[in-house]
């Protein structure tokens, strides 16, 4: 018996002017009578870690499930309910360094567990954070060794909070105690990025300038692939590449709407669009896709600044966020606290469900990831940094189970968390900031 068949790379890219476009994995990326499991494009062998970024604390209780499994969820967690099987809540985590309580240390201190210099200079001294970690073991081999994402512009400088610099509130992620790395909002510097050539800012421009799409610049290169790949894969690709051109027509639609719209938002840059649950939606929608071209193994991504003033017309809450967070025990504010919670929730919510729907290998692509979504701080009415709201989601290709509702009797480090996601991802580190041991034994996948 003969058996032949044209293997692809797992590192396949269409190519057009100024366009890269990564492809999925399929089919013709795995050899002949050889399971996946086995090649290169295994997705268990990706290792993919995320952490999504959710400001100023919430209301605990109602946040925190009631019992150890999640058949009955929070008010403010409910929006889990169609993943639930593939989440786990972690309750009563800290962050000590994070003290003495303020905004820029909450968000400082999440991804680094460090204690950040009190400076208002640019003397700051914080600590490598846990996803530039794992980006130097497991983001060498892709376009992106990482991907730092945000919703709001991160412009100011100075001081922002009781003596810390901006730039504690401004960054997430930090590639050593010295260096931030700034997060992009702009969903169309983001596509650009994932899909556009090398090539200078302006010669991007240029080259936008002269094409409606880049998906055009790819299609005489589509129709040869399609030729030699199978019904399956056919229909992966044009799946995949609809998405691409859904997203980026939203972006145009939105950049459209601005020049209509000039009025500035101080908050957002230019050409986004105007409703925040849409600019969200764009922004998790360019990490599906980052995801699941292996663009990029390593994201980060800020739901809103600390000390954000942004309200939320759309759910009904038209004060800004960040003074109902001091809401001295008035339960109206404290209600709408929780309901920009649970807002939040909802679009994370709905990122895990677009992984659970988009097929990869033998599952899916959430059953490939792992994700981190939460806060540096607890309640914000006192700024403590204890019994943070955490939600651990995807099964880090079988490392992980969900449905689970994990609870500490004493306040456990945060970093404890970071060493056990790490190990999940196949880095391995003995100590992590303020860290006192893994909790891997709460986070052993299903016995079968």
């Amino acid at each position: 018996m003969i058996i032949a068949k044209r293997v692809l790379p797992r590192r396949t890219f269409l190519r057009g002017a100024g366009a890269a476009f990564a492809l999925p994995l399929l089919d013709a990326m795995v050899p002949a009578l050889t399971r996946a499991a086995d090649t290169a494009a295994n997705p268990a062998k990706l290792r993919r870690l995320g952490f999504v970024y959710m400001p100023m604390g919430c209301d605990v209780t109602r946040w925190t499930p009631p019992g150890e499994t999640l058949d009955e969820l929070s008010p403010s967690l409910s929006p889990l309910a169609p993943v639930k099987q593939n989440v786990a809540i972690v309750t009563n985590l800290e962050l000590k360094n994070a003290y003495p309580g303020t905004h820029a240390t909450s968000n400082a201190s999440f991804l680094s567990a460090a204690k950040a210099k009190r400076t208002e200079s640019t003397d700051y001294h914080l600590g490598t954070t846990v996803d530039q970690i794992a980006a130097r073991q497991i983001g060498t081999d892709t376009q992106l060794p990482s991907l730092e994402l945000s919703m709001d512009l991160l412009s100011v400088v100075g001081q922002c909070d009781n003596g810390y610099a901006c730039v504690y509130q401004n960054n997430l992620s930090w590639s050593s105690p010295t260096t931030p790395l700034p997060a992009e909002a702009h969903p169309r510097i983001v596509f650009e990025n994932l899909f556009g050539e090398e090539g200078s800012a302006a010669e991007r421009r240029g080259a936008l300038k002269k094409r409606a799409s880049l998906l055009d610049t790819v299609t005489e290169e589509l129709t040869r692939l399609q030729k030699s790949l199978g019904p399956a894969d056919q229909r992966r690709v044009n799946q995949y590449l609809e998405t691409v051109r859904d997203v980026e027509r939203r972006i145009q639609q939105a950049e459209a709407a601005t020049k209509e719209n000039a009025l500035p938002d101080l908050d957002r840059p230019r050409g986004v669009p105007a409703s925040y649950a849409d600019h969200a939606r764009l922004m998790f929608d360019l990490q599906v896709l980052a995801l699941q071209g292996d663009i990029t193994r390593v994201i980060t991504f800020q739901l809103a600044r600390e000390t954000s003033n942004r309200s939320y017309p759309e759910i009904g809450v038209a004060e800004p966020h960040h003074p109902l967070t001091h809401h001295g025990n008035d339960p109206e504010k404290i209600a709408k606290v929780a309901k920009i919670n649970q807002f939040h929730v909802s679009l994370f919510a709905e990122f895990l469900q677009k992984l659970k729907a988009t097929p990869e290998g033998d599952g899916s692509l959430l059953d490939h990831v792992l994700y981190l979504y939460g806060s540096g701080m607890g309640n914000p009415n006192v700024y403590n940094h204890v019994n943070l709201p955490i939600i651990v989601a995807g099964g880090a290709a079988g490392n992980m189970r969900g449905g689970r509702h994990l609870q500490f009797g004493e306040p456990k480090p945060l970093a404890n968390l970071h060493l056990t996601l790490l190990d999940k991802v196949g880095v391995k580190l003995d100590s992590f900031a303020d860290s006192d041991g893994k909790m891997d034994e709460l986070f052993q996948p299903l016995s079968l």
